[in-house]
């Protein structure tokens, strides 16, 4: 999938509400997949389906593509750690998910992350694609999918340095629970503490491998 479809699309889509930092809380509870989360498609691509369900996000894809988000609670813009349970029943090939196009994977999950100065600046009405182009975002993007090793650190090929992929579990069906420090692993990735959260997404792309995936994501916590 070419994610420079992504930031060329987001414009025209629904925008973020994002809300100043807050300091660091406790855990909010499992974060509802309702009408908050909003799709965003991309052009010339079959989108990925997202059943919204409550605590529960089911995927189904089919040679398709797409991405869904919604900015962060107010009360988990302070995280620094999640967990949630993701279960894939038909999975994509492994692919190279350093390399810009021929990446598919089942499931990813965004964290989005600003310093607190440029939080505070961000408008009700900032866009997708004037998020992820701030100098100060930084994301990251646990992965189940890739032919990489659990733990692996990949460098996202179209977020110019804001990106960092984790890998957290390879290509192949299976279910899980996953408990991520966003803190650590934001030090390791970009060498300092993660700042304010600012919007989470989830995408699951086989459009380059015209392959079949079904997963589902749930129990979604932020603290």
């Amino acid at each position: 999938m070419d994610r420079r479809a992504f930031l060329a699309s987001a414009a025209s889509t629904a925008s973020l509400a994002l809300l100043p930092g807050v300091a660091r809380a406790g855990p909010t509870g499992p974060i509802r997949f309702d009408q908050g989360w909003r799709p965003l498609n991309f052009p010339r691509l079959t989108p990925t389906r997202y059943g919204l369900g409550g605590r529960t996000l089911t995927i189904e894809g089919d040679a398709s593509s797409s991405l869904i988000y919604r900015p962060a609670p107010p009360q988990a813009r302070g995280a620094g750690s999640a967990s949630w349970s993701w279960a894939v029943s038909s999975s994509v090939p492994a692919t190279d998910l350093s390399r810009k196009g021929g990446d598919d994977r089942n499931i990813s999950v965004y964290f989005v992350f600003m310093d607190a100065a440029a939080a505070s600046r961000l408008s009700p009405d900032t866009s997708p694609r004037a998020l992820l182009s701030n100098r100060s975002g930084r994301v990251l993007i646990y992965v189940w999918g890739g032919g990489h090793r659990p733990g692996t650190l990949l460098a996202s090929p179209y977020l110019r340095g804001r990106g960092v992929t984790v890998v957290l579990r390879p290509a192949g069906t299976g279910r899980a629970d996953a408990r991520v420090d966003l803190a650590a692993d934001h030090a390791r990735a970009f060498g300092g503490p993660p700042g304010t959260l600012v919007g989470l997404a989830v995408s699951a792309d086989s459009d380059d491998t015209g392959s079949r995936l079904r997963a589902r994501l749930s129990d979604l916590t932020l603290e």
